[in-house]
């Protein structure tokens, strides 16, 4: 049972950092190039770590916080970091605009 919440997990941290990598790469503006993986690509990299403290709850029989640390540092700094950039890229003005 555990091994099938363990790839339900890393299936869904793929899929969301799939999506976040083809926003990047299809979306037309800066500002949804930014949105779209600063979201997804965040949720999945969570994902996979919440995985990665599954497993090693359920094979090595120790409870590991350093996924933990960093699910809380991503989740903190991901969308500040997408915030500065989107304000420092509003304030050069020469961004095209999508229509």
């Amino acid at each position: 049972m555990m091994d099938f919440l363990i790839s339900i997990f890393l299936l869904l941290g793929s899929f969301f950092t799939l999506v976040g990598s083809i926003g990047l790469v299809k979306l037309p503006d800066f500002f949804m190039r930014l949105h779209g993986p600063t979201k997804a690509t965040t949720l999945g990299v969570g994902a996979m770590l919440v995985a990665s403290m599954l497993y090693y709850f359920t094979y090595h029989d120790t409870v590991r916080l350093n996924e933990l640390l960093i699910i809380i540092f991503l989740f903190m700094t991901a969308p500040v970091s997408a915030h500065l950039m989107s304000k420092a890229a509003l304030h050069k003005n020469n961004i095209k605009k999508t229509k």
